[in-house]
């Protein structure tokens, strides 16, 4: 059964450099959820800034329901199905959608967590296409995430991470979780259910 490792956390905590570790370490490829939006924001012909992000994500939710962009990614997911070990999902938001991938393979939840403030200045300096330009969007961006069930899914989360370190201390602890992965002893990941 193939593994599908995902990464969840609140917008600027750091799931997209865990997933890149995780991809480099092991060698496998990462799908991006927040990417999925993105190309649904272009393919609706809207701007690709925060607020548009925010509000295809929640125009998906509404039309194909809760487990929208996990249901998108089954599809790019599936179609590799047999050629691939296992994936790294970067940015997974519920539950639901958990449930829509868990299907097709085993799934493991990771959390990354960074107060706000440490996430907000990380999102104002990286300057993403998209991304904040201000405490408003960054409010905004959070309720979104909030709102689509995100809390739920880092609260059952197979693992955490606390991302207030450097980039040496995140490693460490991506390298850590890696390894208990890899480990005889380790059976099976809850994938955000009980």
């Amino acid at each position: 059964m193939m593994l599908m490792i995902s990464v969840t956390g609140m917008p600027g905590s750091g799931k997209s450099i865990v997933a890149k570790r995780i991809s480099e370490k092991i060698g496998w490829p990462i799908y991006s959820m927040g990417d999925i939006v993105r190309e649904e924001v272009r393919r609706r012909g809207l701007e690709l800034t925060a607020k548009n992000i925010e509000y295809v994500a929640k125009k998906l939710r509404e039309e194909l329901g809760l487990a929208a962009v996990g249901i998108l990614l089954r599809k790019k997911i599936a179609a590799q199905r047999g050629k691939l070990e296992g994936v790294v999902i970067d940015g997974m938001r519920s539950v639901h959608e958990a449930r829509k991938l868990a299907d097709i393979g085993e799934l493991c939840i990771i959390a990354v967590h960074a107060s706000p403030m440490t996430r907000y200045r990380r999102m104002i300096e990286r300057g993403r296409r998209g991304d904040i330009r201000g405490w408003e969007d960054f409010v905004l961006r959070d309720r979104y995430n909030l709102s689509f069930g995100i809390g739920e899914l880092i609260a059952l989360a197979d693992f955490m991470i606390v991302n207030e370190g450097d980039l040496e201390e995140l490693y460490r602890n991506v390298d850590n979780i890696i390894e208990v992965l890899s480990s005889d002893g380790y059976t099976r990941c809850s994938g955000g259910r009980y």
